[in-house]
């Protein structure tokens, strides 16, 4: 009788444990992604980002995520694609997001040692930080990718603004992860410079910030031809 109740408490204690787990688990977005096709050669990808590409109840969520998109985009034009994103909500290299995380805090979520690409976008939310320290902690990301994935391209893609109207700081950022980009010799993408979406408000929310699934659908269609320009070429 008592081994019967000695299991019972243990059974007990067990559950109560995988309950406090599941219900105390993060809710950033690490996302896997694999629709490959056997036979093919597949490489791997890994995002880190924001709200911009974690999705929001605007748009972006699921099947209509700008990621996912990118991927389907990529196999039809025969590159498979492995890919990992890890991305939160109101993150920036120098702003945690709504669990807590910098950029720096996802990379090694997304980031594989086999990764042929490491995509960092982003973000509008460094608004406010000081600009030196800015400059350490974007180095300080991209070195850490670099670390994890020594044969990877980088692929820095700068904060987007949906008007022609930007305001400094947003161009400051985009000076800075510039910069930083040359120093770790990524490719750095200046969808300001390329005046996405501006002159578009039918791809932004009513909020005036976040994408909508058109909008995501247009990122897609601009962010999987420069990840496909520097995926390896297979022969």
């Amino acid at each position: 009788m008592q081994v019967l109740a000695s299991r019972l408490v243990t059974f007990v204690l067990s559950v109560t444990l995988l309950v406090g787990v599941l219900l105390n688990a993060p809710s950033v977005r690490t996302t896997p992604y694999d629709a490959t096709t056997a036979g093919t050669p597949v490489m791997r990808v890994a995002v880190i980002g924001d709200s911009y590409t974690n999705g929001t109840a605007i748009g972006g969520q699921g099947p209509n995520a700008w990621p996912v998109l990118a991927w389907k985009t990529l196999a039809r034009r025969g590159m498979q694609v492995n890919a990992d994103v890890a991305a939160e909500g109101r993150a920036g290299y120098g702003v945690r997001g709504d669990q807590g995380n910098l950029f720096v805090d996802l990379t090694p979520r997304a980031v594989k040692p086999d990764d042929s690409v490491v995509v960092f976008y982003g973000s509008r939310n460094d608004q406010g930080v000081d600009p030196n320290a800015l400059n350490g902690q974007v180095f300080g990301s991209l070195s850490l990718a670099r670390n994890i994935a020594p044969t990877a391209r980088l692929l820095v893609i700068g904060p987007p603004w949906p008007t022609a109207d930007v305001p400094p700081a947003v161009l400051q950022i985009r000076d800075i992860l510039s910069f930083q980009s040359m120093l770790a010799g990524a490719t750095f993408i200046d969808p300001i410079a390329e005046r996405w979406f501006v002159d578009r408000p039918d791809l932004i929310g009513p909020d005036g910030v976040h994408p909508t699934n058109a909008g995501h659908a247009y990122m897609a269609d601009k962010i999987a031809p420069l990840i496909g320009d520097q995926l390896p070429r297979r022969v």
